[in-house]
């Protein structure tokens, strides 16, 4: 049923805990995984606020990849010895588009994505990006709160 989970994994808690179920699931159904770091490499409102030069959006997103690479190390740990084909990727823009981009390119059956709690007025302007992916996502979303 799932022969290909996305799991999107950013360094939060509520990550962690979708990818352990995610490695659950798969256990189940013999399923690979496919975990993804989303880098965001700056964000429009701040980029409004304080003009920056070309060296200074660099070295942040320099330092954004060295996280992201972190980020998936930890993943790695986590996935220890899974019985089935894990790969790992690293994708830059915004997250939710880039989740479900990744989700058709890899042709995943399923996402398994942790919920972040944007509060109040935030989330109402911005909405969470498990929330964008489980809207415009082809393929069935597991959010794990």
């Amino acid at each position: 049923m799932f022969k290909k989970i996305l799991v999107p994994v950013d360094g939060s808690e509520t990550s962690w805990r979708a990818l352990n179920n995610a490695l659950e699931i798969g256990k189940k159904f013999d399923s690979e995984i496919v975990v993804v770091n989303v880098i965001q490499p700056y964000n429009n409102a701040a980029l409004l606020a304080v003009p920056l030069d070309h060296s200074t959006i660099s070295r942040g997103n320099s330092e954004l990849e060295r996280i992201g690479d972190k980020v998936l190390a930890y993943a790695k740990d986590i996935v220890g010895d899974y019985p089935h084909e894990v790969s790992y990727d690293m994708e830059v823009g915004h997250p939710s588009e880039r989740i479900i981009a990744l989700a058709k390119k890899v042709q995943a059956d399923a996402i398994v994505i942790g919920s972040r709690g944007l509060s109040g007025i935030a989330e109402f302007f911005l909405g969470s990006v498990s929330s964008k992916v489980s809207q415009y996502a082809a393929v069935p979303v597991l959010i794990v709160k």
